[in-house]
């Protein structure tokens, strides 16, 4: 996965890129749960493997934004960019639920 450089972006794309990646990532966590659940648990591994990708994606833009404020160059809060920061927590906490769920479910082989 090509690394994104804000600098080439205007702030609405930023928001996008993170809604995309952490997307992406949402959508890859589900599906290895309902690929677990069907039997297939390597398959589920892998889909979890490429979530933690995308996320890396979304942090690495994330923490360019942190960067690029550190330095006095604040970016504009719109409801598009918490809408972003949202859909990139609330799939890591997904992600970390989902990857603690399977876990249990392969210690108690389930």
């Amino acid at each position: 996965m090509d690394k994104v450089n804000i600098a080439d972006l205007t702030e609405e794309q930023i928001s996008f890129q993170l809604i995309f990646h952490s997307g992406s990532a949402r959508s890859k966590v589900i599906q290895a749960l309902t690929e677990y659940r069907n039997g297939n648990v390597e398959g589920a591994d892998e889909l979890l493997k490429q979530a933690k990708q995308d996320l890396r994606a979304a942090h690495d833009i994330h923490f360019q934004m942190v960067k690029k404020e550190a330095e006095g160059n604040p970016t504009s809060l719109t409801l598009l960019l918490m809408h972003a920061e949202d859909h990139l927590m609330s799939t890591v906490t997904m992600k970390d639920l989902v990857h603690e769920l399977l876990e249990l479910f392969k210690s108690r082989n389930l």
